[in-house]
Parts: C-alpha cells; sequence; structure tokens
C-alpha cells in the first residue's frame, strides 16, 4: 500500500496558484457542477470549503441563476485569481469571496442550505475538524457535498493516473503527481466519516480517480442519510 506523503496546505506562492489557474479543470469542474445540481431538493444558499480560483462556483453560476455562493480559502493569491474569474464570468452579484481557515469558520451555526467542497480534503493534515466545521454550518436537512481524490495503492498506478490526466506540462503532471500521493484512499476516508457519524455508504467512488460524499441531514442534524448521484444509480 502506497503510503500518504502531504503537500502544502495552503498554496500561498502567486507562481503556483497561477499555474493552478491555468490548467484545464474544466472536465471535471462542470461534472462537479452537474452532479451538485442533479441533488433534488437543493438549497441554493451555498458554501464553497476551498473554492481555490473559484471555477466551480462560476461553473455553478453558468447553470442555475438562482445560486448563491460563498466561496472561502485559506490563500490569498487564489482569491485574487478569484475575483478576476468572477468578475470575468460575470458572476461578482452572486459569488462572494471569503479568506479563512476551512478548519475554523467565522460562519454562524446552521447557515447555509449546502456546503460544498472540491479537491480540498487532500492538502489537510488531519480532517475531524474540516468536516465538523462543514456539518456546523449546514443548515437542518441541508445536502453536504465533498469530492477528492482517490490515493492509488502503487507508484505505478500514481504515474498511469498521471499519464492519462496530467497533461504535457511538467510542472502540471508534478502537482498531480503529489496530489494524488497526499490522498486518502477509501477505505480510510469512509472509516474517517462513519467516525463523525455521516454514514460510510456516502462516500461513493464517482470516477476512476475520484470519491464523492453526498448526504443529507436530518431535520435535527443528529444524523446523516445518504444520497445515491443519478451516476451511481446505474
Amino acid at each position: 500500500m502506497l503510503e500518504r506523503v502531504l503537500e502544502p496546505e495552503v498554496m500561498d506562492d502567486y507562481d503556483e496558484a497561477r499555474a493552478y489557474n491555468a490548467m484545464d479543470h474544466s472536465l471535471v469542474n462542470r461534472r462537479f457542477a452537474e452532479d451538485l445540481l442533479s441533488i433534488e431538493p437543493l438549497g441554493l444558499d451555498c458554501l464553497d470549503v476551498g473554492t481555490g480560483t473559484a471555477w466551480i462556483p462560476v461553473e455553478l453560476c453558468e447553470m442555475n441563476r438562482e445560486i448563491r455562493i460563498m466561496a472561502t480559502d485559506a490563500s490569498e493569491w487564489m482569491l485574487e485569481l478569484a475575483r478576476y474569474n468572477i468578475e470575468v464570468y460575470q458572476c461578482v452579484m452572486r459569488v462572494q469571496l471569503h479568506l479563512g481557515d476551512a478548519k475554523k469558520m467565522v460562519f454562524q451555526n446552521d447557515y447555509f442550505d449546502t456546503v460544498f467542497s472540491n479537491s480540498l480534503v487532500h492538502h489537510l493534515p488531519t480532517h475531524d475538524d474540516f468536516f465538523r466545521e462543514c456539518v456546523r454550518v449546514l443548515r437542518p436537512g441541508g445536502v453536504l457535498f465533498i469530492r477528492d481524490l482517490i490515493r492509488p495503492e502503487s507508484m505505478e498506478e500514481v504515474e498511469r493516473r498521471v499519464d492519462l490526466y496530467g497533461g504535457a506540462d511538467d510542472h502540471g503532471r508534478q502537482m498531480l503527481r503529489q496530489s494524488l500521493i497526499a490522498s486518502l484512499t477509501l477505505p480510510e476516508i469512509r472509516t474517517l466519516v462513519a467516525s463523525l457519524g455521516i454514514p460510510p455508504e456516502s462516500i461513493q467512488q464517482t470516477s476512476d480517480r475520484h470519491w464523492t460524499l453526498a448526504a443529507r441531514a436530518s431535520h435535527s442534524k443528529e444524523a446523516f442519510e445518504a444520497i445515491i448521484l443519478p451516476s451511481e444509480k446505474g
């Protein structure tokens, strides 16, 4: 089994942030937005935790005219580029940017209809505080939707995925390689969420390299019910 090797929690270098922003994640981002919006009912006051340069909020705004998103990240450089993206794509009135720590959020309890996050979990050395904060700010009956990479079982499998999805740019390939090695395995993430009261069946493998958590909170928020995405229903 390939051991997990951490990468930096916050991308606080401008050149790194700019390189990340330039990478083509359009298909992955569009799939994320489509899968999230396929959930019914779905409240449209949303929190995006670890928004990066806000490409997923841009996708969501293009697909749904009613959605409103608080997009938070711990990197000032990421948010600087995010500000440019939401201005270019005319999302400024529906996307609000916020600098903050995903493990200690400033938002009130039960504040958002929907809490989502893409590709943040593998940046975090530990995860309990992040998941607890996501649950805390989620309204009763709200949707929790989190997606991230799956750590392969071997370096050979890492390199296969880098060849498939890393493109031709050496820097981009290395970023993907490091992210894959820093990610959790399916058993690891299922064990983690189960310890926090979220059913492990809410974690599904949704591509050859991604897991997705999709769950709805009960009205007391004492329990969660797994949501099966349309793509997983066969």
